[in-house]
């Protein structure tokens, strides 16, 4: 069994308090606002360390370095949002629901995963109104397509 130690500590939390996944670089600058001097070796140590310890859960986008989330939240089925100007994830909580009319006959569909890609909020603001307008009616729509069911195949 691992030590927990001030670093892996600071880590951790930092990744809980997201709320959302984070890159390491991202943890990086968030726990050491409790940790001064830390580094991003010993980040992708206890990262790597807190993975087996599966109290942190990788997610993976295509193209993309990982990112980490509390297993609390990836212990339910989720999608993500990347938003395409600042690069941060956020978590999706609606499932466009029962996947396997998608697959072709005789295939079975065992899981699957879904990545919204566009502008956050906060990216948005600076787009100008009709851009945003039009990007909120569009979010609001697919996310009421969507909100059709929940079967995680």
């Amino acid at each position: 069994m691992e030590r927990t130690t001030r670093q892996k500590t600071a880590i951790q939390a930092a990744i809980e308090s997201a709320q959302r996944p984070l890159s390491a670089q991202e943890i990086l600058e968030q726990a050491s606002l409790q940790v001064t001097q830390l580094g991003i070796a010993t980040v992708y140590r206890n990262l790597k360390s807190l993975v087996l310890e599966e109290k942190v859960h990788v997610v993976t986008l295509p193209g993309e370095n990982p990112r980490y989330e509390s297993n609390t939240a990836a212990n339910h089925h989720h999608h993500h949002f990347q938003c395409t100007t600042c690069q941060r994830v956020f978590d999706v909580h609606d499932c466009p629901g029962d996947l396997k009319r998608m697959a072709p006959q005789g295939f079975v569909v065992e899981r699957h995963e879904l990545t919204l890609y566009g502008r956050c909020a906060d990216c948005n603001v600076g787009a100008g109104p009709a851009v945003a307008a039009g990007a909120i009616v569009a979010v609001a729509t697919t996310v009421h397509a969507c909100a059709s069911g929940h079967d995680p195949a």
